[in-house]
């Protein structure tokens, strides 16, 4: 008997939102509320998360392993909406997460199932980021731009200053203009790689970024021109 996995919304429903909590607790005070013998013969029929959901393989009807489920999203209206599953690559190396309709997958005997798709649909699916706050990513991005932009002024006012300087004072201004030019373009593409980055992955740069953009505010200090 197939067991549709809208269950599974009003399971996580019931346990989850204030409304279904059952003897919830939280800091600073204590909350009670019980579960209705419908609710609670809901609660012992549907799919727990911990044992039958979280990091279980799916399947499309042709027996195909389609991908794990690595996530469960709780829309804001407090149902659950989509499963996150986790399709290719190996140990979360290259994997490819896509948000399937929570509607769409069945239990059938115990093996969770999506009918109709296969791991070509899956792949041409978009990826799935989470919602992040991206204050802390816009500010280093933009301190970072704008050692950026002092590296390229400082690069034109040198270059201003070449043709009227001496030949020993010149040698020493070019040496410093080169130095000066790799930094810019180094904190560029450093800064490049991580704006094309996901929200979530920003950090993974953050050092590179940081690294360069250091060394180009040296070159500026030591560019005396």
């Amino acid at each position: 008997m197939k067991k549709s996995s809208a269950i599974v919304a009003t399971t996580l429903l019931g346990v989850l939102c204030a409304t279904g909590l059952a003897e919830a607790q939280v800091a600073g005070a204590t909350t009670s509320t019980h579960l209705s013998v419908s609710e609670s013969t809901q609660v012992a029929m549907g799919w727990s998360v911990k044992k039958t959901l979280m990091g279980k393989t799916l399947y499309n009807d042709a027996g195909e392993k389609i991908g794990t489920v690595e996530d469960l999203i709780i829309s804001p209206d407090k149902n659950v909406s989509y499963f996150i599953v986790g399709a290719g690559g190996f140990v979360g190396v290259g994997r490819h997460d896509v948000a399937i309709p929570v509607a769409q997958v069945q239990d059938q005997s115990g093996k969770l199932v999506i009918p109709g798709v296969t791991k070509d649909t899956i792949e041409a699916m978009p990826d799935f980021d989470y919602a992040y706050d991206t204050t802390q990513r816009d500010r280093f991005v933009a301190t970072a731009a704008q050692d950026i932009a002092k590296g390229r002024t400082k690069v034109a006012d040198l270059e201003k200053k070449t043709d009227a300087l001496t030949t020993e004072t010149k040698i020493k201004v070019d040496r410093q203009l080169t130095v000066l030019r790799g930094d810019v373009k180094v904190a560029e593409d450093r800064l490049a790689e991580m704006k094309q980055a996901t929200a979530n992955r920003w950090k993974e740069f953050e050092a590179r970024v940081s690294a360069a953009t250091a060394r180009l505010r040296k070159a500026v200090d030591v560019a005396t021109g």
